[in-house]
């Protein structure tokens, strides 16, 4: 293995990270198109902040400071996610023979283990839905968004993925086959009959449907016919809740799916069936859900009030 280089020099240090490193990173790494967006963005934040220090050789407090920095400027989740990337750049560059890894075992920040959205309650729901026309093409749209990621427990980005010809019959039951975040392949999930009707309303207000087309369709001047974008689901289901009335931050498209999974733990749903039909790889995350509700069904503030004060 060759020895340790100084690779960082503050005057061509984003030459180095956008041809020659950054490519050879990414290489190693085999990620999706995705995941090399963000890291991309996350490298080029740490190497633009080590330039704008006329930091030339980072040492271990220098990863420190720069975490430390972070923690003042961005919310604790994209703390741990560029510190991670940083760590795994540096462990790659040891391998290398490129630089010693300054970051090892350095932490992220400590991330809250409770959901940043909300979910809704049956009123709720039923107010917003109550309120869509579904006379047109995007009322009609829209309802059946709704429902489906109410019921189904959709993320934004499955929603966004989903052509029509996902919809099909399989046995006895119509089922939506779904393509979910980081996953190669689709698979289906079930579809209650109310969602069945309203996705075929909407599918009949469509004027023609061509081999390979998206599911959720835009209905602009600009763009009409195109595939929604996961901007778009997510400024649709904002802007019905804003209708209803329930402008509230914490009440976004992600609340639908917390909606779905609050719902069926509500109803005696197991753990293990919420899991299996919300998609998550591990239990643990199904769990928060469970966690959540004990937690709200914990009176204990107001027994001692009504001890101490009557």
């Amino acid at each position: 293995m060759s020895t340790y280089t100084d690779v960082y020099t503050h005057n061509d240090i984003h030459i180095h990270i956008t041809d020659d490193l950054h490519s050879r990173f990414i290489a190693f790494l085999d990620a999706k198109p995705k995941t090399v967006e963000t890291y991309t963005r996350a490298l080029r934040q740490f190497f633009v902040w080590l330039t704008k220090n006329g930091i030339t050789k980072p040492e271990r407090s220098d990863i420190l400071a720069y975490r430390d920095e972070l923690k003042t400027r961005t919310k604790p989740a994209t703390v741990q996610n560029y510190v991670t990337v940083v760590r795994l750049f540096f462990k790659w560059t040891e391998a290398e023979g490129i630089y010693k890894n300054v970051a090892a075992h350095i932490k992220g920040a400590k991330i809250d283990g409770t959901h940043k959205k909300d979910p809704l309650t049956i009123s709720q729901v039923q107010a917003v839905v109550s309120g869509i026309d579904r006379t047109t093409l995007k009322g009609a749209r829209d309802y059946a968004i709704l429902l489906l990621m109410i019921s189904g427990g959709l993320r934004v980005i499955e929603v966004v993925r989903a052509d029509i010809a996902d919809f099909r019959t399989v046995g006895n039951s119509i089922r939506l086959f779904v393509q979910g975040k980081g996953k190669d392949e689709k698979i289906d999930i079930e579809i209650a009959e109310s969602v069945e009707n309203a996705i075929r309303e909407y599918l009949a207000k469509i004027p023609k449907k061509e081999k390979g087309q998206a599911l959720f369709i835009s209905v602009a001047k600009k763009n009409k016919g195109e595939r929604l974008k996961a901007r778009s689901v997510s400024r649709i289901i904002k802007e019905r809740l804003v209708f209803a009335g329930y402008d509230d931050s914490r009440l976004t498209a992600h609340s639908l799916r917390h909606t779905c999974a609050t719902q069926a733990i509500l109803a005696g749903v197991s753990l293990e069936r919420v899991q299996e039909h919300l998609r998550h790889t591990k239990i643990t995350t199904t769990q928060i859900y469970t966690h959540a509700l004990k937690r709200a069904d914990n009176h204990t503030a107001a027994v001692v009030a009504s001890a101490l004060f009557g």
